[in-house]
C-alpha cells in the first residue's frame, strides 16, 4: 500500500493536534530527564509519573500520525485514554492528597504547570479519533500474493 495521496489527518486541526501532542511529548521527555537525572531520590513517585507521562506522549504522537492504519488507530485509542485518566487521577490525588506530589509532575494539579493542556488534549485527540476513524484497507490495495 501506497500513501501517496496526502492523509486528512494531516492538515488542518489533526496537524495542530499532532504538533501539540510532540511539543507536549519533548516537554514531557525533558522535564522527567532532569528530575530524574538530578534529583530522583527526592520524589521518586512523582519523577517516574513524568516519565510516563512522556512515554504516553510520544505513543500518542506516533499513533496520531499512523492512525489511518487500524493497528495505529486502536493504539491512539489506548495511549489518549490513558493519558486521560492518568491526568484525571494523578490530578485529583495531587489536590487531595498534596503531600504525595509536593514535587510537582506533567500531570499534577491537572496540568497547572502546563497551562492545563494535559488536560484538554486527552479530550480533544478523543474527539479527533472519534470523527476520523480508521479505514480498513480493501483486498485489492494489497498486492498479489502479500500477507496471504
Amino acid at each position: 500500500m501506497t500513501d501517496s495521496a496526502p492523509s486528512r489527518r494531516m492538515t488542518g486541526i489533526g496537524r495542530v493536534l499532532v504538533i501539540v501532542y510532540a511539543v507536549m511529548a519533548l516537554a514531557a521527555t525533558g522535564r522527567s530527564f532532569v528530575q530524574i537525572a538530578e534529583r530522583f531520590d527526592e520524589a521518586p513517585l512523582a519523577y517516574s509519573l513524568s516519565a510516563a507521562s512522556a512515554v504516553v506522549y510520544i505513543l500518542a504522537t506516533l499513533a496520531l500520525v499512523f492512525s489511518r492504519r487500524p493497528g495505529w488507530y486502536v493504539v491512539a485509542w489506548v495511549a489518549i485514554a490513558f493519558e486521560l485518566v492518568g491526568v484525571l487521577v494523578v490530578g485529583t490525588l495531587s489536590v487531595a492528597l498534596p503531600e504525595l506530589f509536593q514535587h510537582p509532575t506533567v500531570w499534577s494539579l491537572y496540568g497547572y504547570g502546563y497551562v492545563f493542556i494535559p488536560l484538554l488534549l486527552p479530550f480533544f485527540g478523543l474527539w479527533w479519533l472519534i470523527t476520523h476513524r480508521a479505514v480498513a484497507v480493501p483486498d485489492e490495495a494489497v498486492p498479489a500474493g502479500a500477507g496471504r
